[in-house]
């Protein structure tokens, strides 16, 4: 048997993201000898990208806003695909995480009176998203940060962990390697919370950065945890579409909940032709005419352009298909016509500057172009309500890699949220797990080498698949098959497609040495990407309505049928399952507030 380089703790975080910062800070609270582990450097964590807020119903702006509305935007958001008790208590445990934030040193934007200022976006009913600018992202990881670090937390970086390990049904640890000098690293631990993110990286066009390879989803589900509602993915409504170079860079749904609104190639506004119900084109001889008449007829002050994120994606996606989008295969997002330069430099600094910078587009004086990105994973590793469990004695997982909070579509803001909420309590429960767990932590020595026997067999000299070919064809396959608008044969012909690819990349091959070999990271990270894909695809077939994030063109339709049932991934052996199984019944109580 090799000797590995070991370390052991009683909780392992896997992530530096908010949800990750925020466990290993709750987990070392509770007295756990807790370590943080981050595939890149401490604090190029996504969660910088969330541009737009935090949402919590603190009622700054509109003090009639309370958790029980928080409650019904999230559920209603999520076609009550939710899981209702996660839903119940993130909208009752937000605005306390929030001001926490603030008390560890988070700089919010300010009313007037002092209070932390929100704004609007898609879904909610009440400007709910308390922020910094747009860069509200990167000032919650600054203070998550520096609150882990001053609390002495044991912090791995540029670390990638490819599998976890098991002592009988329970987690003890983790297996993976060093990503600058190759070697193997072996964790013990008597809890592990997953917090590794989403699968954006498995799409042509995404707003993700390149860690987003679905490392967690893959080894959850390897281990025996379920999966639930991966079929519902969000892409985004607004991504950058030009240069192509920059194609999906996220534009953040602050533009729109400051006032954008998205026009297309003849500048029509035409986020209004998309609710039927609410306005005809006799009824408006101006914008702004029609802009009071759809407030008044939705009882509701938000406009079209902040409908659920799912809704002007594919509103966005049929004018593209109409050929009246942009010159690039986008439509235009407006803000200058709509703010003066200084509030759209001042609210919008990240923006003005990307699109400066990125495009040479100055949004004080000319619209963006933008279109649909893939964004974000609505389901992932199914948890338990309470404590962020999975399945596997020993599991937690909180953040983007656990699905069950946002049902079928995720509402702008309540991700970051999300992070804080259920940050904390996987690192609670997991601390409270590991005070349980008695006695040695054994990792059997054959596992070892066969673990690292497998990662190493890309540097085998009879390999001839190319790692950066097969994942050009993966996004390219997910992009036109498992996008924004399915049908059954395209998913069908996807599941084809992906079980090629997989087979292929048992004949990967790359080139040099283990130190910081980019073509030997991505022949792994390809790994956990072909399964995730297939889970999508699979979960994808057997949902046969369209219903939030998954839109379906051959059942264009929500289906009573599927309204109160999840569909859950499993592996068996090394096939994938998928079933649908019933949503827990909600309590009365509850139920009522979605009647108001």
């Amino acid at each position: 048997m090799a000797e590995y380089e070991t370390h052991e703790h009683d909780v392992l975080v896997i992530g530096a993201g908010g949800a990750g910062l925020r466990a290993a800070i709750e987990s070392s609270a509770h007295g756990a000898d807790t370590a943080l582990i981050c595939k890149s450097l401490l604090g190029k964590a996504h969660t910088v990208m969330a541009e737009g807020g935090i949402a919590a119903a603190l009622g700054n702006v509109w003090p009639d806003d309370n958790w029980k509305v928080h409650f019904r935007d999230t559920m209603r958001g999520g076609k009550l695909l939710n899981n209702w008790r996660m839903a119940q208590i993130h909208a009752q445990e937000a605005p306390d995480r929030v001001l926490e934030l603030e008390e560890w040193g988070a700089l919010f934007d300010r009313t007037k009176d002092g209070l932390i200022l929100q704004r609007d976006f898609g879904g909610h009913r009440y400007a709910r998203l308390a922020h910094v600018g747009d860069r509200t992202g990167l000032e919650m990881i600054r203070t998550l940060q520096q609150h882990a670090v001053h609390k002495g937390i044991t912090v791995y970086m540029e670390c990638t962990l490819v599998s976890l390990l098991k002592d009988g049904d329970r987690v003890c640890g983790a297996f993976g390697y060093w990503r600058e000098s190759g070697k193997f690293v072996v964790f013990k631990a008597k809890a592990v919370v997953l917090a590794t993110g989403g699968i954006g990286k498995a799409w042509e066009f995404t707003s993700n950065s390149w860690e987003y390879t679905g490392d967690g989803v893959a080894m959850a589900l390897e281990a025996g945890a379920d999966l639930i509602d991966m079929e519902c993915y969000q892409f985004h409504p607004t991504g950058m579409v030009w240069p192509h170079s920059v194609r999906g860079i996220l534009v953040t749904e602050s533009v729109r909940g400051d006032g954008g609104v998205l026009r297309n190639s003849s500048g029509r506004r035409f986020m209004f032709d998309y609710i039927p119900e609410f306005f005809k084109k006799e009824t408006a001889d101006s914008e702004a005419e029609a802009d009071r008449w759809y407030t008044e007829k939705k009882n509701n002050r938000r406009p079209p352009e902040l409908l659920p994120r799912d809704e002007v994606a594919r509103a966005i996606n049929s004018e593209v298909k109409a050929g009246r989008g942009s010159p690039h295969g986008g439509v235009f997002l407006d803000i200058a016509t709509r703010r003066d330069p200084e509030t759209i430099k001042r609210r919008l600094p990240s923006m003005y500057h990307q699109f400066k910078e990125l495009a040479d587009v100055d949004i004080t004086t000319t619209p963006m172009e933008i279109g649909p990105t893939a964004h974000y994973m609505n389901g992932g590793v199914r948890v338990d309500g309470e404590g962020s469990a999975t399945a596997v004695p020993g599991l937690f997982a909180a953040g983007e890699v656990a699905g069950g909070l946002h049902g079928a579509n995720r509402l702008g803001g309540n991700s970051l949220s999300d992070l804080l909420v259920f940050g904390r309590r996987a690192g609670a429960y997991a601390a409270d797990y590991a005070k349980s767990v008695k006695g040695p932590l054994p990792v059997a020595a054959g596992r070892l080498e066969a673990l690292a026997r497998e990662a190493l067999a890309p540097f085998d000299p009879g390999g001839t698949e190319n790692p950066y070919l097969l994942h050009q064809e993966l996004q390219r396959t997910m992009q036109s098959d498992v996008g924004i608008i399915r049908t059954e044969h395209e998913l069908r012909r996807a599941v084809e497609k992906i079980g090629e690819l997989r087979a292929r990349l048992k004949r990967v091959r790359v080139e040099g040495h283990r130190q910081f070999n980019p073509g030997w990271h991505l022949a792994l990270d390809l790994r956990s990407l072909l399964v995730c894909a297939e889970a999508v695809a699979r979960a994808a077939i057997e949902r046969k309505e369209s219903r939030g994030g998954h839109a379906r063109d051959d059942h264009p339709k929500p289906d009573p049928a599927f309204a109160k049932v999840n569909m859950v991934v499993r592996k068996d052996g090394e096939a994938l399952r998928v079933s649908a199984e019933p949503i827990g019944e909600m309590p009365a109580e509850l139920k009522a507030l979605l009647e108001g």
